[in-house]
């Protein structure tokens, strides 16, 4: 080792014992890496963490689309027959489309219902005004409402011209209505496991 190599690495010792050999010179590999300032780790960190945010609401907006495409009801069957077959949603209940005096509604088949029920407010909306004040009794309690006669009711493509329309629904959304005996005796019903089936009398 000459001279001058011998310099070099009594200057090369010295340098290292002081923490200040440049990361990937020649001749220094053993030094330290360089280090990461506060602001860019900062950065980092709340980049990172919208990441872990915007990862998360895209997982439950994908569970959501699921478990909704999964609760939505069947649609309903008219066989050649004259049979309206309407299957059973997964939360066990049946569900139709409908309308109340021209207004479009879903309807949840209540079969222990003795009338077609809306809410205040869809009865609002479909211009059913008047009627006869009543007190319906639910399991939550009396509820004051009104009654009203000969109201047009369809289901699927079937329409009664004259069922009795009780007002006061409470506890579906404003769009839902029960489908209760009041249409229902106009047809025979047969309900089974997976369906409930409507024929003519």
């Amino acid at each position: 080792m000459g001279a001058e190599d011998q310099e070099w690495w009594r200057e090369a010792q010295r340098k290292r014992e002081r923490g200040v050999v440049r990361w990937g010179s020649s001749r220094g590999q053993t030094a330290r890496p360089p280090r990461i300032s506060d602001a860019s780790l900062t950065h980092v960190l709340k980049w990172g963490h919208w990441g872990v945010i915007a990862f998360w609401l895209a997982v439950m907006g994908v569970v959501y689309l699921g478990m909704n495409h999964y609760l939505k009801p069947k649609p309903l069957v008219v066989t050649l027959e004259g049979e309206v077959r309407i299957p059973r949603a997964r939360d066990g209940h049946f569900y139709a489309p409908g309308t109340v005096n021209g207004q479009p509604v879903r309807f949840l088949i209540d079969t222990g219902a003795s009338t077609v029920t809306v809410s205040a407010e869809f009865a609002a909306s479909a211009g059913l005004t008047g009627g006869a004040p009543t007190v319906f009794h639910t399991a939550n309690g009396p509820i004051n409402g009104r009654v009203l006669r000969g109201i047009p009711v369809t289901m699927g493509p079937v329409s009664v011209s004259g069922v009795t329309v009780g007002v006061g629904l409470v506890g579906l959304p404003t769009g839902d209505g029960l489908l209760g005996q009041s249409f229902l005796s106009k047809f025979r019903i047969e309900m089974t496991r997976n369906e409930l089936v409507l024929r003519a009398l």
